[in-house]
């Protein structure tokens, strides 16, 4: 018989693997439907936790959810002499951001692990960064408290993800476009299902107060968010002071 933690434990994988195999599948089209579904915005936004990230001289970071490298190739411009590592759950991205990496001929290291698990040594980084990918953690809680475990005494985290706009009626917009045309114009390219379940993870996921909540509850301090185009995104940052 399986207790409740094992059947959840169980449950949880399978989430995982579901998701790991969509990102998998949608991987050759992932970086032409960003820029076509965000209008291009999505560049400006991870610029801004690019340089907001890298406010402080930076030795060492790692990239959670690197996804096809697009963050990393940028924090690799901005701190040439870092070392940097991009972590992905999916290997099918990794093998696109090894292509752009060796493109770019930049110095980025590239591992395939699970953001609730990472194969990295305790106070490894100084700043450790995730770019629309926290939402699709099964176990966010434990993620979080796994990048508390692999910073360093004053490092540093940015967390860029989808949220709800700030004004009601850009909502009403917002809502209307990404359920109704986004996973359709999606499916015009790649799985439809896999833009289905964009809008429904950015609806389940928490409320700006409450993941700064989670990221206390993980160790940080110092946390607090910024909005970004009218609060479609939102950046958070916060810091693990001992």
């Amino acid at each position: 018989m399986t207790n409740d933690n094992g059947a959840s434990e169980i449950d949880n994988a399978s989430r995982a693997n579901a998701i790991r195999d969509m990102f998998s599948a949608i991987a050759p089209r992932y970086d032409f439907l960003n820029r076509l579904l965000s209008l291009g915005i999505d560049r400006g936004w991870r610029r801004t936790l690019t340089r907001m990230a890298l406010k402080k001289e930076t030795g060492a970071i790692l990239d959670v959810a690197c996804g096809t490298g697009d963050v990393s190739l940028a924090l690799r411009q901005k701190a040439p002499a870092a070392r940097i590592v991009g972590l992905d759950f999916s290997p099918v991205m990794l093998d696109l951001a090894r292509a752009k990496i060796e493109q770019a001929n930049a110095d980025i290291g590239l591992v395939a692990a699970s953001a609730e698990k990472l194969p990295f040594p305790a106070t490894d980084f100084d700043l450790l960064t995730i770019a629309f990918g926290i939402r699709n953690v099964v176990d966010k809680k434990k993620a979080l408290a796994e990048f508390n475990r692999v910073l360093k005494a004053q490092g540093r985290l940015a967390v860029l993800e989808f949220s709800q706009p700030d004004y009601a009626w850009l909502r009403t917009l917002y809502n209307f476009y990404f359920f109704k045309i986004l996973p359709f114009i999606g499916g015009l390219f790649a799985r439809r299902s896999a833009y289905q379940y964009l809008p429904d993870s950015v609806a389940k996921f928490p409320s700006r107060d409450e993941f700064v909540s989670w990221l206390r509850e993980a160790g940080f301090e110092r946390c607090r968010y910024h909005s970004l185009t009218f609060g479609i995104a939102t950046l958070y940052l916060a810091e693990k002071l001992d």
